[in-house]
């Protein structure tokens, strides 16, 4: 059969990290959702782990992006999509939503996010 696009997802990953424009914000912290979605070519009679992105290491790839403390969200998801795109080269498109669960504002909200979109890929 053909090699189709397929896409590996972590959905709402939980982490709790120390971003924020505020000084208070990177000193106690907030709790975020990640949800990060990647588009590569997979060959659907395949059933070897050496054909796909391996979603274990995509996870650890997010933390470790998600514990360096940043002003900016966009700045956390921009090292994201550049960590996933130096490690696999075979990515064609993505998707990145980084949510802050209880951001410092007077307003009610589910949250505050930032999403970034690459190769076609507009949303989860």
């Amino acid at each position: 059969m053909d090699n189709m696009v397929t896409s590996v997802e972590i959905d709402r990953l939980k982490v709790r990290a120390f971003h924020g424009v505020l000084e208070q914000e990177r000193k106690v912290g907030n709790d975020f959702e990640v949800t990060v979605k990647v588009d590569f070519p997979w060959d659907i009679d395949s059933d070897s782990i050496d054909n796909t992105l391996n979603y274990a290491e995509l996870i650890a790839l997010i933390q470790k992006e998600v514990d360096i403390p940043s002003a900016l969200l966009e700045h956390v998801a921009g090292r994201i999509y550049r960590r996933i795109s130096s490690r696999w080269d075979s990515v064609t498109g993505g998707y990145i939503r980084i949510a802050k669960l209880t951001p410092p504002v007077t307003a009610q909200l589910a949250a505050a996010a930032v999403s970034l979109a690459w190769g076609g890929c507009a949303s989860k």
